[in-house]
């Protein structure tokens, strides 16, 4: 699931700033190595909360590079049976109640996706934080017992992201975000997220939990979790088609 490089903002610092630069990039492209693997498989729980309720999901996931990304949602029983399909950077939506599937417009991008905290961009996570940023130590903090830089991310001008800057919090030794501040085009905070539990998944030790924080809507946050992972399946790019929707379980 692409849902992963949102949270692979990792860099590391070198000593001049176009050195830095260069190895803020190559730490990049390995952090996305880290969490997305060439391909992966896994089983989700959500959890969102509002101050008069709480809702919970669980689905399952797969994903091939950075291109091919398909959700399946298990509960609630309203939802079951539901399909996310992102090819490239189009994002289709099968819906078994009324036997559809609906083509996600770019218009759309910005809703909430399942009414969590997260937008139908975060989930096919269209752009890309190795080509369509720049990025610069600009601090360092310990967090969870552990020494981080803390980078700031700058879109390109023409780059066709939803964030108009991005602070991050990253292990020096991990090479793995454990908080990212994400602002708008008009520089105000608009989410925090925090990244924790973190484990061994195999061959790789990476955050298994995802707490997003919207700064302004006062007792609200989702939580994801990723219940089991593997990296690196055996898996093709025909299982990520429109037809597929219809048959995976």
């Amino acid at each position: 699931m692409k849902i992963y490089s949102l949270f692979s903002l990792l860099i590391l610092g070198c000593f001049s700033a176009n050195a830095q630069e260069m190895s803020a990039t190559e730490i990049i492209r390995k952090a996305d190595e880290l969490l997305q693997g060439n391909s992966n498989y896994a089983e989700i729980s959500m959890k969102i909360h509002r101050p008069k309720w709480d809702r919970s999901l669980t689905m399952k996931s797969w994903s091939k590079g950075n291109d091919f990304s398909l959700i399946y949602i298990i509960s609630p029983a309203k939802e079951k049976g539901q399909v996310f399909l992102k090819r490239n950077n189009e994002m289709w939506n099968w819906l078994p109640s009324i036997d559809r599937t609906i083509k996600i417009p770019p218009s759309m991008m910005m809703q909430s996706w399942m009414g969590s905290d997260m937008t139908n961009d975060d989930l096919v996570n269209e752009s890309s934080v190795i080509k369509d940023y720049d990025h610069k130590i600009v601090g360092e903090e310990i967090l969870e017992g552990l020494e981080c830089y803390i980078i700031e991310l700058i879109p390109h001008e023409d780059a066709p992201v939803v964030w108009g800057k991005i602070y991050s919090w990253v292990s020096k030794t991990k090479y793995f975000a454990l908080k990212n501040e994400y602002y708008d085009e008009d520089d105000f905070l608009v989410n925090i997220e925090t990244l924790s539990n973190i484990k061994n998944v195999g061959d790789r030790t990476i955050p298994t939990k995802f707490t997003i924080v919207p700064v302004d809507k006062e007792d609200h946050y989702t939580e994801m979790e990723f219940v089991n992972i593997k990296f690196n399946i055996d898996i093709e790019e025909s299982f990520f088609s429109i037809q597929n929707m219809k048959k995976i379980r």
